[in-house]
């Protein structure tokens, strides 16, 4: 039996405050980092590509879809993540499918974070290579793994950042065990790439690592506030995937004008660095809140910021008391995560101020007084 699905409709642009469903609530559910979904910049920006370039890009880009507003947009990402080449795909779910299916096959391996995104996991299973995964974080598995098994090509997949538990991947040490056991690492940093590293480039800059066998995936719909993402590496990889990663082949081109737009918000995460800088301060100011609360607020340095509830029903009954109070923060149910861990998924915002964390902070409290 299907089950009707309730969508929430938000009628705003997205920001701290935004109006669902005919009412205003502060939300703490977006993955809008930076703070420049709704940036006047972006938007002027966007209106200026469609202008220059029209609003749909016509055709695939190995046809006629490929505008200069992408070719420039490819050439600023690789330049911005100091690697050699880049390549836009239409979303992060289509670049991991791209990729992971283009690189590996029978006869291949894939060995993948538990945790990971569910299109990693889905493209590891599309390849037809043998899908191995390990344990969240547990290097010594994945080692013991890579040296048992005898595939032709192995490959190791990840999150960056992890989505529901805010936690950096040990970047250093996957790779240290990719170049031990002649293998390829693909880093999905759909959370980190704008958020961190001094100038927001991303995991690979947050680590100071660099490797051929490093392919580093990024989303453009979350912290760079617009849309789309894109795979950089070695000239190779990138020439490779342009012929072989039949997402993109196959696929009609993003709008000329959102690439237009990127080049624009490519220049403020660089340049506004008080945006990090605020990022980290109310994360803190968050965690520091938030000690004495019934529930356990899991270890993360990021934005995201996942508070375990439990049972379904009590993280349930929690999201509905904080939305009494006008605080949107959504429950985050099993099968997303394991039984017993449901939770408060918070993510915090540039956009956010210190009265609104505090706001939800002592909601929090007040709510965990009566758990």
């Amino acid at each position: 039996m299907l089950f009707r699905s309730t969508r929430r409709l938000l009628q705003s642009p997205q920001q701290a405050v935004v109006r669902v469903d005919g009412s205003d609530v502060l939300a703490f559910c977006s993955n809008d980092y930076l703070g420049l979904a709704a940036d006047p910049r972006l938007r002027d920006a966007a209106c200026e590509g469609a202008a220059r370039h029209g609003v749909g890009g016509g055709a695939s880009h190995l046809i006629l879809g490929h505008s200069e507003a992408h070719h420039a947009l490819e050439e600023a990402l690789a330049k911005f993540v100091s690697l050699p080449r880049a390549l836009l795909f239409s979303t992060g779910y289509m670049a991991n499918l791209g990729v992971v299916t283009a690189l590996v096959g029978r006869g291949d391996a894939v060995f993948a974070d538990r945790l990971n995104h569910a299109s990693l996991n889905d493209a590891a299973q599309l390849s037809r290579a043998e899908f191995k995964r390990y344990p969240h974080g547990d290097l010594k598995s994945l080692e013991r793994a890579l040296a048992a098994h005898p595939a032709r090509r192995k490959l190791v997949v990840t999150d960056a950042v992890f989505s529901m538990d805010g936690d950096i991947a040990p970047v250093p040490a996957l790779l240290e065990l990719c170049e031990r056991h002649d293998a390829w690492l693909l880093l999905d940093d759909a959370h980190g790439f704008g958020v961190l590293g001094a100038t927001g480039a991303g995991v690979l800059q947050h680590f100071g690592v660099a490797s051929e066998r490093i392919i580093y995936m990024a989303t453009l719909g979350k912290a760079a506030g617009v849309f789309g993402a894109f795979v950089a590496g070695a000239p190779a990889l990138i020439e490779w995937l342009l012929q072989r990663a039949r997402p993109y082949v196959y696929t009609t081109a993003t709008p000329p004008m959102l690439a237009h737009a990127l080049l624009k918000s490519l220049e403020i995460i660089a340049a506004e660095g008080e945006r990090r800088e605020c990022l980290a301060q109310l994360t803190a100011r968050l965690r520091q809140g938030c000690a004495g609360l019934p529930w356990r607020l899991m270890p993360s340095d990021t934005a995201i910021q996942p508070l375990v509830i439990g049972g379904t029903n009590a993280a349930m009954s929690v999201a509905d008391a904080l939305l009494e109070r006008g605080l949107l923060v959504p429950a985050i149910r099993p099968p997303t995560v394991p039984e017993g861990t449901a939770r408060l998924r918070i993510s915090l915002s540039a956009d956010h101020t210190v009265a609104q964390v505090d706001r939800l902070v002592e909601a929090l409290h007040e709510i965990g007084a009566r758990a």
